[in-house]
């Protein structure tokens, strides 16, 4: 990675959202995989309890966008990140600050369902047990269940491999996993892009009730389900040298009747990307 410059300090392209709503706020922040900068001076501030969708075109840097901030990509040994990511007004990236907290607090649900080799049961159990939370643990697994919508549907056979769950609902089980460690922030990267229509609106319904008590961060390819979940919406593309930046970042529905880029014009309404 090139030597890293002093940087002025720079205004974050908030899109409205100020200091007091934000839950997380990146400020210049880019990412390189070796020489290669993925991601070029990103400046943005996510609101508390809503959903912001980020879309754009493949390549543009969307996943590593979402993985940088919890500071996944530090497990890629060729990464390196530039700038800073505010979280309850702490730099995640400062040496002091404990990268494994930050992922307990920041949850990830990935793009394809990765239950852990374990029954419904302990998928939900194991994480909290080894984070240290001390609670009732038939309670927390009803409850996270309850909240997932999947309680009705598995509270018969809890002790089965949550292998044979359909991929819907492995996905269900996987935020349910995420939110029994009380997460503040839940990022989801393409979360229903393997699923069928009915488990993709099961997803849908269930981030809508959620973002009551979370902030959620989502990755997604389908313009009809940013306009349907999102609340705000980030448009990113790449620049000359192949890297992701934002062209625009507003409340989704503003974006989506009045785009004010002609790039993001034309990949809301498919003609690039």
């Amino acid at each position: 990675m090139p030597e890293q410059k002093k940087r002025n300090n720079r205004s974050v392209a908030n899109g409205t959202v100020s200091t007091k709503e934000a839950a997380i706020t990146l400020n210049a922040v880019s990412v390189y995989f070796d020489t290669f900068k993925a991601i070029d001076n990103i400046s943005i501030a996510f609101r508390k309890h809503s959903v912001t969708a980020i879309i754009g075109p493949s390549g543009c840097g969307k996943s590593t966008l979402l993985r940088t901030i919890n500071r996944m990509n530090d497990m890629i040994p060729s990464c390196a990140v530039e700038g800073e990511v505010y979280f309850e007004g702490r730099n995640i990236y400062d040496p002091r600050v404990d990268p494994v907290e930050i992922r307990r607090r920041i949850g990830m649900v990935f793009q394809k369902p990765n239950p852990f080799p374990k029954s419904i049961y302990n998928n939900i159990k194991w994480p909290a047990q080894i984070n240290g939370l001390e609670v009732n643990y038939d309670e927390l697994v009803e409850r996270c269940l309850q909240r997932t919508a999947l309680w009705d549907e598995v509270k018969d056979k809890l002790h089965q491999n949550a292998f044979r769950l359909s991929g819907g609902q492995q996905q269900r089980l996987c935020i349910a996993r995420s939110i029994a460690i009380n997460p503040e922030i839940i990022l989801m990267d393409e979360p229903a892009s393997s699923l069928d229509p009915v488990s993709t609106a099961h997803i849908e319904e269930l981030i809508d009730e959620l973002k009551k008590n979370y902030t959620i961060i989502i990755v997604t390819h389908n313009m009809q389900q940013a306009g349907r979940i999102s609340d705000k919406t980030a448009f990113l593309t790449v620049n000359s040298q192949q890297a992701g930046k934002i062209v625009e970042y507003s409340d989704t529905r503003k974006m989506f009747l009045n785009p004010q880029n002609k790039e993001t014009e034309a990949y809301i309404s498919g003609r690039f990307g």
